[in-house]
């Protein structure tokens, strides 16, 4: 895979068929990493511009959803044969979006820096927050992802811990060893979350389904 080069990726997502785009906030951009006959190493080009792309992730549709911090919305698109960006829609009016991740249900969460994490449906119809929902108290909510189980994970930054929220019950405090700043987070299979903890610049790897049992 070509080293990025022009631009300073932010966060990063994948498809199911492989296709790999980087949210480059520095510049503005999202990228696409896109092989040709020409150049099969590969080579990144610009399927969208935004002001101040941060948070990426592909729902269960196949669409792209990028944060943009400071106008305070989500876009939503797909792309093309060519990587041309398609059906574009926006979700407005939250306040420093920074993180998103599919949600159950087809839906999505945002991550709202020193604030909340919103919930909105399939149809990018608001579900309420997290906090108002729970009465969880967030210090900065970070990466987010949704389980197997629909249950939905948050990273807390300024706290220093991971919370997962069940469809049923009140929140729990995952208890994660060695965690010092978590940032990004993915569900992996059979129970087992990753977390990028920007405080020893590691990859961690929890097996958290047990300790719920």
């Amino acid at each position: 895979m070509p080293t990025t080069g022009t631009f300073v990726p932010e966060d990063v997502a994948v498809t199911a068929s492989g296709l790999v785009v980087v949210s480059d906030l520095i510049h503005g951009a999202v990228c696409a990493l896109q092989y040709t006959s020409r150049e099969p190493q590969g080579r990144w080009v610009t399927v969208g511009t935004f002001l101040s792309p941060r948070g990426l992730t592909v729902d269960a549709f196949g669409h792209f959803l990028v944060t943009d911090y400071l106008p305070g919305t989500v876009h939503s698109f797909m792309l093309g044969p060519t990587l041309e960006p398609l059906a574009p829609t926006s979700i407005l009016g939250l306040e420093g979006p920074c993180w998103v991740g599919p949600g159950p249900d087809g839906g999505l969460a945002v991550s709202e820096e020193f604030g909340d994490v919103q919930l909105f449906g399939s149809a990018h119809q608001p579900l309420g927050s997290l906090g108002t929902l729970t009465g969880h108290s967030f210090g900065h909510p970070a990466g987010v992802c949704a389980d197997s189980q629909g249950s939905i994970i948050v990273a807390d930054e300024q706290k220093h811990q991971v919370t997962l929220f069940p469809r049923v019950g009140p929140p729990i405090c995952l208890q994660l060893e060695g965690l010092q700043r978590p940032l990004g987070m993915a569900c992996a299979p059979q129970g087992q979350l990753v977390v990028a903890d920007a405080g020893d610049n590691c990859i961690k790897v929890y097996q958290y389904l047990g300790e719920m049992a």
